[in-house]
């Protein structure tokens, strides 16, 4: 009996490792980040820590984007992202990004808060399911981030054979001028960098992995289901004493046994009396990270980051519209001069 409740343990992720956290709460973790001992934070994210920007998650019943696309006629939702719909019908992914194009939104609180991370010395790496660029918005660098799921910040032909790299001004300009776009050597599809169903994860993703997560010493989920595989595992791949922190308005990762026995192991434990290392800070991602923030003694540090870089997106946009407006008035201006 007491073989299978070990092997049990061991599937289901249950093995414990040494109790770190003083205690299992937001309180805790400010603690053990307070110590000086943590030092290599991995932040895993997902669309959650987007929605107060106003860009919609995925999976939320009547909010989330999956919920939404009826407009695009679509033969189920996800279509919208499988790589063999899109070589056919390229259209309702481009009206959709459109719609969500990075450059409209800010990043939030939640995106300083990581960058502030980083601007201390802590964070080892984010970790991103987000096809946003809200976190290199806010200030992280290339180095900073694995774009799990892929990013706008480049594009690329879709033919084998070229490949041919596009950056984000001239995808731009091709998505809201109503143009498909269309590789300028070979005329094939150019796709965005973003991971579609059937297409491999980046690289990047595997060889960052294996060398980050041994080191992490706290890891912090927000504003994602945990649903997505591989990247939902990485939760598993710190070491067994690693203090686990989760902000999301539910709680997810908790084990499955068949999740176990697939290999996907190590789920969260928050409430069985066996829970060690993992903790819940249930709300918005924005509120727990303020939340933290206030605990560290960082709070209003974090609320005058984000109020400076704030008015200085405003700032820029502001500029380049009037720069727009004013070459438009200029076109416009010459057009009359020719017909006079």
């Amino acid at each position: 009996m007491d073989l299978l409740r070990n092997l049990f343990s061991r599937t289901l992720g249950f093995s414990s490792g040494e109790k770190i956290l003083d205690e299992l709460s937001l309180e805790g973790v400010a603690q053990y980040i307070k110590s000086g001992k943590c030092k290599n934070i991995i932040c895993m994210v997902g669309a959650g820590i987007s929605t107060s920007a106003g860009i919609p998650d995925f999976r939320s019943p009547g909010t989330g984007l999956y919920a939404n696309l009826q407009k695009y006629n679509l033969p189920y939702p996800e279509a919208i992202f499988q790589i063999d719909y899109f070589k056919q019908h390229p259209e309702p992914f481009f009206a959709l990004a459109r719609e969500l194009y990075p450059g409209q939104f800010k990043p939030t609180v939640c995106h300083y808060f990581i960058r502030m991370l980083k601007d201390k010395g802590l964070l080892r790496r984010c970790y991103s399911q987000n096809i946003d660029t809200l976190e290199r918005v806010a200030g992280l660098a290339t180095e900073d981030l694995v774009e799990a799921h892929g990013t706008f910040y480049t594009s690329h032909c879709v033919r084998f054979l070229c490949r041919k790299e596009y950056n984000l001004d001239w995808m731009k300009e091709k998505i809201f001028s109503d143009e498909i776009p269309k590789c300028d050597s070979c005329s094939s599809l150019v796709k965005p960098d973003i991971v579609f169903f059937g297409e491999n994860l980046p690289a990047r993703f595997f060889t960052s992995m294996k060398k980050d997560f041994p080191l992490c010493d706290l890891l912090i989920i927000m504003g994602t289901s945990l649903q997505v595989q591989p990247f939902a595992s990485l939760v598993s791949r710190v070491p067994k004493s690693t203090p686990r922190l989760l902000i999301n308005m539910e709680k997810t990762g908790e084990s499955d046994f068949v999740a176990g026995l697939l290999g996907f192991g190590g789920g969260m434990d928050f409430d069985s009396d066996k829970a060690y290392r993992d903790v819940a800070q249930l709300g918005t991602c924005d509120e727990g990270c303020l939340a933290l923030a206030d605990l560290l003694g960082w709070k209003e540090e974090l609320q005058e980051l984000v109020k400076t870089e704030h008015d200085l997106i405003d700032s820029k946009d502001k500029k380049e519209k009037a720069e727009a407006d004013k070459t438009a008035s200029g076109t416009e201006g010459g057009k009359t001069d020719k017909t006079d």
